[in-house]
């Protein structure tokens, strides 16, 4: 196992796909040994108050951020605004925009799943999601309660990816609008878990290229959905593009067992961290 890391800088809860309260999720993270924790909904900035909240009262310092989700030639990627302005009015317009594009696509996973035999799926997936936002993870969640599914993985395995009964593309923000949106609010940009999308090293580096001119400013080269070798990879990628790096785990709950909050390999050498120069 890892040693748990001072920064976690990648964390969800039920705000958006998590399923513990902001104020829940920040006892974790303090009982875990977390110095700085991120907490990056979904397309909301909804947990923050009570996050920083109950961080000042544990002495735990609560970077304020969100994870913006965008299309990039055709492909779902995600880019975590940290140290963002809550309320900022362009960040939480774009966001709402968001949003409702996500209330629209639950409901046609829904009816896609309806017709493939998954009977109740929207109503079973509202009754999971604690805050305002319905994700596939929501659906997993309620396919595995019915017994159709062993895990969440399998579910997205026959379920929710391309070219399986439940899945809708997305039609989310521009990656020149998501950088523009966090940095109008102050915050800086960061390209998430970049070795899920499983681009090939020139597209990858086209990505990378775009996200930098757009004003990008980090990678998270250290994510708890990276291997090693992952890790090892972004963080050349990262250096040679003159980026700093980030580090998270994308902590979702207690569920998913094999994933803590803190519990992270350290930065590669070499690589600048987002934290170098913050003086939180």
């Amino acid at each position: 196992m890892s040693p748990v890391s001072d920064y976690d800088l990648h964390s969800h809860s039920t705000a958006s796909d998590g399923t513990l309260e902001p104020r829940l999720l920040v006892q974790r993270a303090h009982a875990a040994g977390v110095r700085a924790l991120a907490l990056t909904d979904h397309d909301t900035t909804a947990g923050l108050e009570a996050a920083t909240d109950e961080g000042q009262r544990l002495g735990l310092v609560l970077i304020p951020g969100v994870e913006v989700s965008v299309t990039w030639h055709g492909r779902t990627v995600h880019v975590v605004g940290l140290h963002v302005e809550r309320g900022h009015p362009l960040l939480e317009a774009g966001l709402s925009g968001l949003r409702a594009f996500r209330e629209w696509r639950a409901a046609e996973i829904a009816r896609r799943l309806e017709q493939h035999g998954v009977a109740g799926a929207y109503e079973g997936a509202r009754r999971l999601a604690t805050g305002a936002i319905v994700s596939r993870t929501h659906f997993a969640r309620y396919i595995v309660e019915r017994g159709l599914a062993r895990d969440l993985r399998e579910v997205f395995r026959r379920f929710l990816v391309r070219h399986k009964p439940g899945h809708v593309p997305g039609e989310w923000a521009s990656l020149e609008d998501a950088v523009r949106w966090i940095r109008a609010a102050g915050g800086q940009a960061v390209l998430a878990h970049p070795a899920r999308y499983r681009l090939a090293g020139p597209q990858l580096r086209g990505l990378i290229g775009e996200f930098r001119e757009c004003g990008g400013e980090a990678i998270e080269v250290v994510s708890g959905s990276h291997s090693r070798e992952d890790c090892l990879v972004m963080a050349a990628e990262t250096t040679a593009a003159g980026l700093r790096a980030s580090t998270g785990s994308d902590y979702h709950g207690p569920d998913n067992p094999w994933l803590e909050l803190g519990t992270l390999p350290a930065l590669p050498q070499g690589c600048a961290p987002v934290w170098e120069n913050w003086s939180h």
